[in-house]
């Protein structure tokens, strides 16, 4: 079954999320110290992720024109009124805003080379384990999100299995159309570029800058497509040369 991977990850967000709801004899202080800590990994993960980049000038290209196409489609409004929807559906919580647990889980679980890899390999190969082991990350994670940014994080599962299942099911076919070596180009600046918006997030964590990292989302499919620009350009000028 190619979207059992998928599955297992959405599954591990819910439970890790319930746990988190009752994770509440934990002082408030030791949970603050927690996200921060969280802040932090998630931060590192993301410099590691955008230093893989080895075309720096499609990551810079992709957040530039994806953020101007985010803002003038205003995703992070979109998605924070898809909070505040879900908000009036499970009512008001002492934790702080559905809509913030929902988007910053969103982005963290979602925007990552495990979701695009996993989802791959569960296409292309039938094989599940980068996204067990994502699941187990995820789920880990939704504890801690859970606990401290309360019951939004659970709904976060939702735009997981949607985005890495439509992966996954493109996945069975795409082998037939892409390459594998424009396949492995891909997945690097798609990894670089949301990289960087996972070092973006971190910062919204920590309380350091307010990025609107939705709105940058939008770089994630311009990267895909500057990358299919520049080896097409490789191509012709490798054949190009071949004739001279």
């Amino acid at each position: 079954m190619s979207l059992l991977g998928t599955f297992v990850n959405g599954i591990a967000i819910i439970s890790g999320s319930f746990l988190g709801l009752f994770w509440t004899s934990i002082p408030d202080r030791i949970k603050d110290t927690i996200l921060q800590a969280m802040a932090l990994a998630v931060t590192i993960l993301g410099i590691g992720m955008g230093l893989k980049s080895e075309q720096f000038l499609i990551v810079i290209a992709s957040l530039a024109v994806g953020g101007a196409l985010g803002e003038w489609w205003n995703l992070e409004e979109k998605l924070n009124s898809v909070g505040k929807w879900l908000e009036t559906k499970v009512g008001k919580q002492d934790k702080g805003s559905v809509a913030t647990g929902f988007v910053t889980a969103t982005l963290v679980f979602v925007v990552g080379a495990m979701s695009i890899v996993g989802a791959l390999d569960s296409g292309l190969r039938q094989e599940h384990d980068v996204l067990y082991t994502k699941a187990l990350i995820d789920g880990f994670c939704a504890i801690l999100f859970t606990s401290a940014l309360g019951i939004g994080v659970m709904f976060s599962a939702i735009p997981v299995i949607l985005y890495q299942g439509a992966i996954t099911l493109l996945a069975t076919q795409i082998d037939r159309f892409v390459p594998q070596e424009l396949m492995d180009a891909l997945i690097v600046e798609i990894t670089g570029t949301g990289g960087i918006m996972i070092v973006a997030i971190g910062l919204n964590l920590l309380g350091v800058a307010k990025i609107r990292v939705a709105n940058l989302l939008p770089g994630l499919l311009i990267a895909v497509i500057l990358v299919f620009i520049v080896e097409k350009w490789d191509s012709i000028l490798a054949f190009s040369q071949g004739i001279q």
